[in-house]
C-alpha cells in the first residue's frame, strides 16, 4: 500500500514547482514499483481535485506537461542505476494522469546527448492519426470503402457471406461447402489506415498501413494460401490437414497454427518474419528454415539466403496492431518510416541524417503535432513544408 501522505506531499511539491531532483526521482520510483495500480489511482484523484480550471472551463494542463518532462529528464540522468521503461500500461496511465493527451509520448530517448536546438516556430497544420480505413475489392472487380460502409452484410461471394461487424471488423462466414470456381478478394489499406479481417477458416489478420492481402473467399484443396504486400500480423486457425501459406515478394511462410508478423514493405532493408507462438517454415527458393518463438527470419532484397535473428524484441515488431509504436535502439530513418505510413506524410532529409538511436513508445492515437513536440525533446531539428512534408535538418 503506497504512503498516501507522502505521495500527496510529492505531488503538491511538484505542482508548486518546488520539488527537487530527488523528489522527482522518488515519484518516478513509486510509479515504477506500482504493481497494483494504486499509485496511478491516487495520482488520478489528486489530478482531478488539484488541477486548475481555465476561463473556458477546461483544465490547465501546461504545468502537468512540464512535470512529465521533468520526470523523464530525471530518469535519463540516473547513471549508476538506470531505470528501465515503465510497462506500457503504467505509462499510458501515468501519462494520462500527469500530462493528459498533450504529453502522451512516454519516451523518445536519444542514446547520444546532443546540444539543444530550437524547433521551428512556424504554425503547423495538424494531421490526425490513422484509423480503420480499407478498400475491399470483390471478385468481380467492384470495390467497397469499408470505413464508410454500413455494418451488416456487405456482399455474398459464392457460398460465403461478407459481413462488417459493429466494431469495424470484416468477417467471412462460409455457410456451405463451396463448389466450382474459387473466388478471390483483396483488402487494401491506404497510408494512414489499418484494418482487421477474419478469413473463412477463422484465421485473423491485422493489416497495417499501406498494405494489402489477397485471399480466396473459401479455402478448398490441400492448402490455405494468401498473398500480402506491406505488413500483416496473423493469428492462424489450426488445421493440420491444410497448411496455411503466406506469400510475399518471392518468400513463402508456411504454418499450421500460430501467431506471427510479416513485414514486407519495399522501403525496409529486408522482409522480416517474426514468430510469437507456434512454428513456421520460411521458404526462399530451394531453402527452408524453421523458426522458434522469439526468432525472426530476414531476407534482404536479391539475397540468396535466409538470416535468423534470435531473441528479437517482440513488442517492437507487433506493437502497431495494439495501438502504439515501439522502438528499441532504432535509428531515426526507422522511426520516421513508421510515422510516415501512419500519418500519410512525406519525410525528407536535408544533408546528413542525424545519427541517433531511440528507445520507447508512442501512442498511435496521438496527432502529428503531438508527436513532433516529442521529437523536439530528442534534439531533432526539422521544418514543415506544405503541411505534410517533414524535412529533417542536420
Amino acid at each position: 500500500m503506497p504512503d498516501i501522505e507522502r505521495l500527496t506531499y510529492l505531488l503538491t511539491r511538484i505542482r508548486s514547482q518546488q520539488a527537487s531532483k530527488e523528489e522527482y526521482q522518488e515519484l518516478l520510483s513509486l510509479i515504477h514499483a506500482d504493481e497494483s495500480g494504486e499509485v496511478v489511482a491516487l495520482m488520478d484523484a489528486f489530478h482531478a481535485s488539484e488541477t486548475p480550471v481555465t476561463d473556458a472551463g477546461g483544465y490547465d494542463h501546461t504545468y502537468w506537461q512540464a512535470i512529465l518532462t521533468e520526470i523523464l529528464d530525471t530518469d535519463k540522468v540516473i547513471e549508476k542505476q538506470p531505470v528501465r521503461f515503465l510497462s506500457l500500461k503504467k505509462w499510458w496511465a501515468a501519462a494520462a494522469v500527469v500530462a493528459i493527451a498533450a504529453a502522451g509520448i512516454y519516451f523518445l530517448r536519444p542514446h547520444k546527448v546532443q546540444p539543444p536546438v530550437v524547433a521551428t516556430k512556424a504554425p503547423v497544420r495538424d494531421v490526425a492519426p490513422g484509423g480503420n480505413k480499407a478498400m475491399l475489392t470483390l471478385a468481380d472487380g467492384s470495390q467497397i470503402t469499408l470505413d464508410s460502409a454500413s455494418n451488416g452484410l456487405l456482399a455474398t461471394q459464392g457460398q460465403t457471406k461478407v459481413t462488417k461487424l459493429s466494431n469495424g471488423q470484416l468477417v467471412y462466414d462460409e455457410s456451405a461447402n463451396p463448389e466450382g470456381q474459387v473466388l478471390y478478394n483483396t483488402m487494401s489499406t491506404p497510408l494512414g489506415g489499418q484494418y482487421k479481417l477474419v478469413l473463412p477458416d477463422g484465421s485473423t489478420v491485422w493489416l497495417n498501413a499501406g498494405s494489402s492481402i489477397t485471399y480466396p473467399t473459401a479455402f478448398i484443396g490441400k492448402e490455405r494460401s494468401v498473398s500480402i504486400t506491406g505488413e500483416a500480423f496473423f493469428d492462424v486457425a489450426k488445421n493440420e490437414k491444410m497448411p496455411f501459406l503466406v506469400k510475399t515478394r518471392g518468400t513463402v511462410v508456411e504454418v499450421l497454427g500460430t501467431q506471427f508478423n510479416v513485414n514486407a514493405y519495399t522501403d525496409e532493408a529486408a522482409i522480416a518474419t517474426t514468430l510469437l507462438e507456434g512454428a513456421v517454415r520460411v521458404n526462399l527458393r530451394q531453402q527452408q528454415l524453421q523458426l522458434r518463438p522469439g526468432q525472426q527470419a530476414r531476407i534482404a532484397p536479391q539475397a540468396d539466403k535466409i538470416a535468423v535473428v534470435d531473441h528479437v524484441n517482440l513488442q517492437e515488431c507487433v506493437s502497431w496492431k495494439d495501438g502504439f509504436f515501439s522502438f528499441d535502439n532504432a535509428d531515426l530513418p526507422t522511426v520516421m518510416r513508421q510515422l510516415a505510413r501512419w500519418y500519410n506524410i512525406e519525410v525528407k532529409y536535408e544533408g546528413a541524417v542525424p545519427q541517433r538511436s531511440f528507445t520507447g513508445e508512442i501512442g498511435r492515437s496521438l496527432s502529428l503535432s503531438q508527436v513532433l513536440k516529442g521529437l523536439t525533446k530528442t534534439r531533432i531539428k526539422y521544418r514543415i513544408e506544405n503541411g505534410n512534408r517533414i524535412v529533417i535538418q542536420p
